[in-house]
């Protein structure tokens, strides 16, 4: 039972600016394994926008962000504080934190390297997906309880099946109210729902939890638009641990990977 009633902003968006770096979720952002925290999707998200505006410099972009989940995110009223960790003229480390109820729920480090031209050797490996057209409506509710999983548009491929799956998710809503974010900073803000749509055992009660304590999101080209494809597998292994592994798309092509570390427990 909560203590105190949740302070949840209302409105069609994830989060309230309230200034000074503090934030304050909407039931959008609200989490899947608990009513009470947001989910890490959007706060993945939040935190790329924070990491964006961080003393931004011309001819570079964030590769790579690591983010570690340290702990409950509480819904309702949160803080994001940025730094540079390793400043550099060409590379440079940075970092972002989301503290909520007096101690960091997340912490995040960004790579943001150098830019130029490569176009003449630029290739990829990663497989094309089926597109969005080639996909049927999948409604994540039926799975998945939560206002961030109702926010979401979702399609689902025809191979998809338990364990290996692929999906396309957009979100009507912005990222916070009456603050334009860039496309990659949205689409950084679905990634995490992609140790949801390819379940191996269906979550809930008498059955088993497997919440990610981390995500690990590579860039090697920029995204754009507003759709995401995930491409995944999931692994578990026998001895409590397991493994999302995601291959990322826009509606040009695979753009990343993301990985998500798990823990296996029976709920």
């Amino acid at each position: 039972m909560r203590s105190e009633p949740l302070e949840l902003a209302q409105g069609d968006f994830y989060y309230e600016d309230l200034g000074g770096g503090r934030f304050r979720s909407t039931i959008h952002a609200q989490g899947a394994w608990n009513e009470d925290e947001q989910h890490m999707a959007p706060a993945s998200g939040l935190l790329a926008h924070a990491l964006e505006l961080h003393d931004p410099r011309d001819g570079m972009r964030i590769a790579r962000i690591s983010y570690e989940i340290l702990g409950l995110i509480h819904a309702g009223e949160c803080e994001v504080t940025t730094s540079t960790l390793r400043p550099g003229r060409t590379i440079e480390l940075i970092q972002a934190e989301l503290s909520a109820k007096g101690r960091v729920a997340i912490r995040a480090t960004a790579w943001r390297l150098i830019q130029s031209d490569t176009s003449a050797v630029a290739a990829f490996e990663d497989p094309l997906i089926p597109p969005l057209e080639d996909c049927e409506r999948w409604d994540g509710t039926t799975e998945w309880p939560g206002g961030y999983i109702r926010s979401l548009e979702m399609f689902q491929a025809p191979h998809h099946r338990a364990g290996n799956g692929t999906v396309w998710i957009r979100t009507p809503y912005p990222l916070i109210d009456g603050v334009g974010s860039p496309d990659w900073v949205r689409l950084m803000g679905l990634v995490d729902t992609a140790n949801g749509i390819a379940t191996r055992v269906p979550p809930g009660p008498d059955s088993w939890a497997f919440p990610n304590v981390d995500l690990q999101i590579h860039l090697y080209r920029k995204p754009s638009g507003e759709w995401l494809g995930i491409d995944n597998a999931v692994t578990f292994g026998a001895d409590g641990i397991g493994l999302t592994s995601s291959v990322l798309h826009d509606a040009d092509g695979p753009f990343g990977r993301a990985e998500q570390i798990l823990t296996i427990r029976r709920s």
